[in-house]
């Protein structure tokens, strides 16, 4: 199975399919801090930061990468935190763009721009 990092989010018939439970699970394994919601239909992972300036860069970065695979993420913005949720709301599931655009947003953490991010429990 080619990582998600590699991939980039398709829009043919093939990304309208939900993700079974097998596929999900293995796809989880690759995503450091996500977590399943909505009894499987979403991922979810919170990102604290030191301060807004930090936060916010951050969300930029996020909407860029979002923009760039055309699939958006529900996002919930403070002064130092960011939770974001991804589910295919077409399928009221969870797709293999979820799971990618996950992959792309961990690595942005990677570079270490946005100073220390805070692992979620």
């Amino acid at each position: 199975m080619k990582p998600l990092l590699e991939m980039n989010c398709q829009h043919d018939d093939k990304a309208k399919v939900a993700l079974d439970t097998y596929l999900r699970d293995q796809h989880m394994a690759e995503l450091k801090g996500w977590k399943p919601v909505n009894g499987g239909k979403g991922i979810q992972r919170i990102f604290e930061f030191k301060n807004f300036y930090h936060t916010m860069s951050f969300v930029n970065a996020v909407a860029w990468v979002a923009n760039k695979e055309a699939h958006h993420p529900d996002m919930e913005v403070s002064y130092a935190k960011c939770v974001i949720t991804y589910t295919t709301h077409d399928m009221d599931g969870l797709g293999i763009n979820d799971m990618i655009c996950a992959a792309k947003i961990n690595a942005l953490t990677e570079i270490g721009t946005f100073g220390p991010v805070v692992q979620n429990s």
